[in-house]
């Protein structure tokens, strides 16, 4: 493990210093020793890798498109290294549960896990999915020590962590990567989603048949991934209803259910002959709050309605203000783009690069980051991108009107349920109690003649690193 280390870390030397200007062949020889770079470094750095691929904003298409084999062609190993897993896990007799196993060429070979075709002894096809061996503890071992550094980060950067909150924002990765280290949360995770995907006809989520905490079989998804699907494979209805009904489960999935699919890149979502769409690896999901849920949908609807003071509103509602904030920057900021964005199709626009976009201008404007965008950028820019290689002339706005109806609906079920009407009336009367201590402390403060006001001249100053705020 030390010596791949050691190698990797030249690999990655050679990659710094490397010239900036290279003929194509050199310009692809890097690409490949990078992504083989974060291979040698481990399931963490394959994460990484794949998150990067989902990036056109800072990384090159040439650099992306190598990244991407990081989903689900990642360096095989050997069915031998992988016979001890399924031995802890199934027991000593695991052969037994399968008809047969074709262990000569896994279907796809990902960060964690490497899956093979089956069949059960009772001639049914299945996909067994298992973990790499040691993964767990090395992916725990990289979140330690990313912890240590974004610490270094925080203490040495106070300002940019008050308004990105470095470690809050890991933390929401790496919850969503934890239920990738147990496949029985993965198996939960699966459960979850056919529930919601039998109100669609073009999408599918494959059915658990046995999970173990390092070995998943489930039903076969036979299919190839969506940015491989032939052009003459598919008609124009098809596509469309695909494309369609990817975006209203995904928001479905955000807004009414608030457990989300944080990794649906092209590799996991594999479209049959008959024009089904199967979501596949459950293993790294989002959840979100109600009032997570209630801000982001407010954030997309303002987009798709061009009003950029309501995308700025809820997304300052989401996070938080500093004592240095200048929301009226922040506003002017987003009526520059919003207009931009608002009719763009997904061939026009980057959707997830959008997000982060607005990102970029609230922490520059001094607007606190909520650590959840972090896990719902990259959720955003992977849907947008596996619907963009099958459907290009989608308009997300358009869909978002469309889902809009059904989320509503759900929604307000949902705030007339006897729980939501109980929260509601005890926030009442919360209220109604702080507002009458308040209102007797006014009142004795100004009988008492102690009332006092405060002011800060300070506040729209812009953040800056080391400058103090008084």
């Amino acid at each position: 493990m030390r010596a791949a280390a050691r190698q990797a870390t030249r690999n990655l030397t050679r990659l710094a210093r490397g010239s900036g200007t290279a003929d194509g062949d050199q310009v692809m020889d890097r690409a490949r020793l990078l992504r083989t770079t974060l291979e040698e470094l481990g399931p963490f750095y394959i994460k990484v890798g794949q998150i990067l691929a989902t990036r056109p904003d800072f990384v090159p298409d040439h650099v992306r498109e190598e990244l991407g084999r990081l989903n689900d062609q990642a360096t095989p190993q050997p069915f031998s290294a992988f016979s001890a897993v399924l031995e802890q896990d199934l027991g000593a007799g695991w052969r037994a549960r399968f008809g047969s196993v074709h262990w000569e060429r896994p279907l796809g070979s990902a960060s964690l896990a490497q899956v093979y075709r089956a069949v059960l002894p009772d001639g049914t096809a299945c996909v067994v999915k298992v973990q790499r061996p040691g993964a767990d503890r090395a992916v725990l071992g990289d979140m330690r020590a990313l912890r240590r550094a974004t610490r270094l980060v925080t203490r040495f950067m106070p300002h940019f962590n008050e308004v990105i909150g470095v470690e809050a924002m890991t933390e929401v990765l790496f919850d969503a990567m934890r239920d990738e280290l147990d496949f029985t949360r993965e198996a939960s995770n699966m459960k979850a989603a056919r529930k919601l995907a039998r109100n669609y006809k073009r999408i599918s989520v494959p059915k658990v048949l046995h999970a173990t905490p390092h070995v998943l079989v489930q039903s076969l998804a036979d299919g190839v991934a969506i940015n491989r699907v032939e052009d003459d494979a598919l008609t124009s209805k098809k596509r469309k209803q695909i494309a369609r009904q990817l975006i209203d489960f995904q928001f479905r999935s955000y807004f009414v259910t608030g457990r989300f699919h944080a990794d649906p890149h092209p590799g996991n979502i594999l479209v049959s002959p008959d024009g089904t769409a199967h979501i596949i690896d459950w293993g790294m999901v989002g959840r979100l709050d109600r009032g997570a849920r209630l801000t982001m949908l407010g954030i997309l609807l303002g987009l798709a309605r061009n009003d950029a003071e309501a995308v700025a509103r809820q997304w300052i509602r989401m996070g938080a203000t500093t004592p240095w904030s200048n929301s009226t920057g922040f506003v002017q900021d987003l009526s520059r783009k919003v207009p931009l964005w608002s009719n763009a199709t997904l061939s026009e626009l980057n959707y997830g690069v959008a997000l982060m976009s607005v990102l970029q201008y609230s922490s520059r404007r001094g607007i606190q980051v909520a650590p959840i965008v972090s896990i719902i950028g990259k959720s955003l820019a992977n849907i947008e991108g596996s619907v963009r290689c099958i459907h290009p002339d989608l308009k997300l706005s358009a869909s978002l009107t469309q889902t809009l109806s059904g989320v509503m609906r759900d929604l307000l079920r949902e705030e007339t349920s006897p729980e939501q009407l109980s929260q509601h009336l005890l926030d009442f009367l919360s209220l109604t109690d702080k507002t009458a201590g308040h209102l007797q402390s006014l009142s004795r403060d100004l009988a008492s003649r102690q009332f006092t006001l405060q002011a800060r001249t300070n506040l729209g100053d812009p953040i800056r690193y080391g400058r103090s705020h008084r």
